[in-house]
């Protein structure tokens, strides 16, 4: 089963998402990759490598915005569970409206770094490239 999270690499808030996943991913599902790397340019189309966006591949399925988070947070198991099923009950375009303004403000309010992130020693095994 492929499992596949892309993200702004270069974002502190989409970095601190991904750490926060890896930390709590004890089954270890996910594999990452920044929607700046060579194999976000290889599996994505080009309107998907949009950076205001986190992309999550579930078998060969896409997910974008809030439903790619809420799956994601489902499959950590416990409150993340439970969580992602009651949010998972709002409309889309009303979950994904609070989603893009955040995104569209997050380098103000988190701060954005001159490079993408790279992985630990730990994490290589899990990143893509």
């Amino acid at each position: 089963m492929q499992r596949i999270i892309f993200f702004d690499g270069m974002c502190l808030l989409c970095n601190g998402f991904i750490n926060y996943v890896f930390n709590n991913d004890k089954n270890r599902y996910f594999k990452y990759a920044s929607l700046q790397s060579k194999s976000a340019a290889k599996m994505l189309s080009p309107v998907d490598l949009s950076l205001d966006t986190v992309i999550y591949i579930e078998d060969n399925q896409t997910y974008k915005q809030s439903t790619a988070v809420l799956r994601i947070m489902f499959h950590l198991g416990g409150i993340w569970s439970i969580l992602s099923v009651i949010f998972a009950v709002i409309p889309t375009p009303i979950r994904d409206f609070f989603y893009k303004l955040v995104a569209r403000s997050r380098y103000s309010i988190f701060g954005k770094s001159d490079i993408c992130r790279l992985p630990s020693t730990e994490e290589k095994a899990y990143f893509l490239d």
